[in-house]
């Protein structure tokens, strides 16, 4: 066959190579002109197509048809494996792909602020690492780290992780833990054992748009609550109301809150707050089974006093289960080496033995075991008291590093009007608008990249030098005006 008479994915043999291609959105959706259901040629048969529709003549150069069948169409059905369900998923995550357009838009000499990637940078625009990470990293044994983890997790690390979390508090002597891939990791396990397919978790209405993803990939849902009342405030009441509707529905709950520093809001709870959310899962924990995952992934970064939710927590261990997601890295800055884990509280004994079993035969489910080398060398940071002071007052430059961007941040803010939720620390903060796409569109006009989401957009402050901040909070406020017009 000449060339260029060869059959491309989603071309009939009459069309020229490329002619028929379109890409999809930064959503993964395709272009309007070829809507999920329409018979395009990239989808191949319909349902009332006969699969075994007979044709000749598309080595030859001919569109032979029979039962308005093109032979490409019989083509692409045949070699089609992946299930309906998971066919049409887009490929790359929508904050990935507004950062790579940044990054190009800069390599090509544009003066850019990429507040996109939830990645701590210093101010010239590098990773900020800790070097004392890779201090224990080579103090590892190389035959050690070369060898597989523990299913679980090596015993030092998981007790060290539930220290960390958990000194001085009751719940230290009634945890379970095992390693995971990060926090996202953690939040995987707790959705596959903690809700049955078809379940939905609850949340507050502004979350981190992966919690959907792992829901989605696991066959559960998302449901949410209005994340704020009228005065700016977490709404507890909304957040009660809407928890004792879906225990109706489904007859237990897995209630997802990320706090301090909520991604993407930049929100802390206060004791006010917290005391209510315990209240309502105390009353509502009696009535169906109801587990409570604290997402933590940011607690370093908060505020003095910003690990209010501990005491309320505790109590309501005993009706509730509760789960605290781990993370290394926000914790020491290694967002590569994928080390988290997930604790399990419970005060029977019997269930916290189930709940480590369950979770154990979910990690060898899935990634069967963790990064032993960076497991080994988080150990050390968190038990070595040479090497955790050292690590502590690395993140304690880290953290004055991103606390005067914080304060930059809320004082243009302020100056210029920008409605924002209340905001003390953290990775991200948002800024509230009634267009968040045509926000987007004005800032990344002004050379400014934020990520639109519904109600709001995300702005990593993580990300955006100190001497950028006065130019990323103008952008924005010419984003929020374009799309108040």
């Amino acid at each position: 066959m000449p060339e260029d008479r060869l059959v491309t994915l989603g071309q009939s043999c009459s069309e020229p190579r490329g002619a028929a291609a379109e890409s999809p959105d930064l959503t993964g959706r395709l272009p309007d002109a070829a809507p999920r259901g329409s018979r395009a040629r990239s989808f191949g048969l319909t349902r009332t197509t006969p699969y075994n529709a007979r044709w000749t003549g598309c080595a030859r150069g001919q569109d032979t048809e029979e039962n308005g069948v093109s032979p490409t169409d019989v083509i692409l059905d045949r070699m089609r494996s992946l299930i309906p369900a998971v066919s049409d998923r887009p490929g790359d995550d929508p904050i990935f792909a507004l950062n790579a357009i940044a990054l190009e838009r800069a390599r090509a000499g544009e003066s850019i602020v990429n507040a996109t990637l939830g990645a701590l940078m210093n101010d010239d625009g590098q990773l900020a690492i800790m070097p004392a990470v890779f201090e224990a990293y080579a103090k590892v044994d190389r035959r050690l780290a070369s060898a597989y983890a523990p299913i679980a997790g090596d015993e030092r690390f998981l007790g060290a992780v539930v220290d960390d979390v958990l000194a001085g508090s009751p719940m230290a002597d009634q945890a379970a833990a095992v390693a995971t891939a990060g926090a996202t990791g953690a939040l995987h396990h707790a959705i596959v054992n903690f809700l049955e397919p078809g379940q939905a978790l609850y949340t507050t209405s502004y979350f981190w748009g992966p919690y959907g993803i792992i829901a989605t990939h696991t066959g559960r849902r998302v449901e949410t609550f209005e994340m704020f009342d009228d005065r700016g405030r977490f709404d507890v009441e909304a957040f009660e109301r809407g928890l004792e509707q879906l225990l109706r529905e489904q007859g237990r709950a897995l209630v997802v809150l990320n706090f301090p520093c909520h991604n993407p809001t930049g929100y802390s709870l206060d004791d006010e707050e917290w005391t209510g959310i315990a209240d309502a899962l105390l009353r509502l924990g009696r009535t169906a089974p109801v587990t409570l995952l604290i997402d933590i992934a940011y607690d370093k970064y908060g505020a003095p006093g910003k690990r209010r939710w501990v005491n309320p927590v505790a109590s309501i261990v005993g009706t509730c289960t509760v789960l605290v997601a781990w993370t290394a890295s926000k914790s020491f800055a290694q967002y590569g080496s994928r080390v988290g884990a997930l604790i399990g509280i419970s005060a029977d004994d019997e269930e916290r033995d189930r709940i480590q079993a369950a979770l154990a035969f979910a990690c060898r489910g899935t990634w069967s075991n963790c990064n032993h080398l960076g497991i080994l060398g988080i150990t050390e940071l968190l038990l070595d008291p040479v090497l955790k002071a050292s690590a502590d007052a690395q993140r304690e430059k880290l953290k004055t590093l991103l606390g005067e961007r914080v304060t930059v941040f809320n004082r243009e803010a302020e100056r210029l009007g920008l409605p924002t939720p209340r905001y003390e620390g953290g990775f991200f903060v948002a800024v509230f608008t009634p267009n968040a796409e045509t926000t987007a569109a004005a800032a990344r006009e002004q050379g400014v990249f934020v990520v639109p989401m519904n109600g709001a957009v995300r702005v990593a402050l993580c990300s955006t030098p100190k001497a950028d901040v006065p130019r990323l909070v103008q952008a924005l406020a010419h984003g929020v005006e374009a799309a108040r017009a």
